[in-house]
């Protein structure tokens, strides 16, 4: 898939303000501070369409990007980032619950791991609860310019270990990519050009 146009939308906290347009809509959320906008920006050819920041938990709304006029790129805010309030913190956790939960243009979300790093219990919870929520997601491992391919393929099996500790039966599809370097785009645009084709031709599916 070749991304030609990518166009902001709309910013809210509230899930009944998203856009009422019937199409597919892909999530993308993570830990803070683990690249999600400098991959968004990557992915869409953009160097700006989402706001990167040193600060981290920059995202603090649900944003809607248009994308090829037929799909929305959804970007959430960051989850378990430590240094605002336990009300924000509350606040954010629940528009994010309340757009998984209710939100029916959802065809996936991808969650955003940092793959520098061994597992981490609140990523791991994070998919626990969209594996109990049965809402689909895949994971997408980033900054993979930063380490080693050994590093890389050690820190993937670890998780799968976890996962498959905490009762799962399968490791969920996964990508490995660096906005640096735009590794994984092509993986990843492929991936949804997939499933837009799937949709389409189901336009039932929602």
């Amino acid at each position: 898939m070749k991304i030609n146009t990518a166009e902001f939308i709309i910013s809210n906290s509230d899930v009944s303000k998203c856009p009422k347009d019937f199409l597919p809509e892909y999530a993308f959320i993570g830990r803070s501070n683990v690249g999600k906008s400098s991959l968004i920006n990557m992915i869409t050819n953009q160097k700006k369409l989402a706001k990167t920041s040193g600060r981290p938990g920059k995202t603090q709304l649900i944003n809607h990007f248009l994308i090829n006029n037929n799909w929305f790129l959804v970007d959430l805010p960051g989850y378990g980032y430590a240094k605002v309030s336990k009300k924000t913190k509350s606040v954010f956790q629940q528009f994010i619950t309340d757009y998984f939960e209710t939100r029916q243009q959802l065809v996936c979300a991808f969650v955003l791991i940092d793959i520098r790093h061994e597992a981490q219990a609140i990523d791991i919870e994070f998919m626990s609860y969209m594996g109990e929520s049965e809402i689909p997601f895949c994971i997408i491992f980033t900054k993979a310019d930063k380490i080693s391919k050994v590093k890389i393929d050690s820190h993937i099996a670890a998780y799968k270990k976890n996962m498959f500790a905490n009762n799962w039966a399968e490791m969920p599809h996964y990508f490995v990519t660096s906005a640096t370097e735009s590794i994984g785009k092509e993986e990843l645009l492929g991936y949804i050009d997939e499933v837009n084709q799937e949709v389409f031709k189901n336009n039932n599916q929602f």
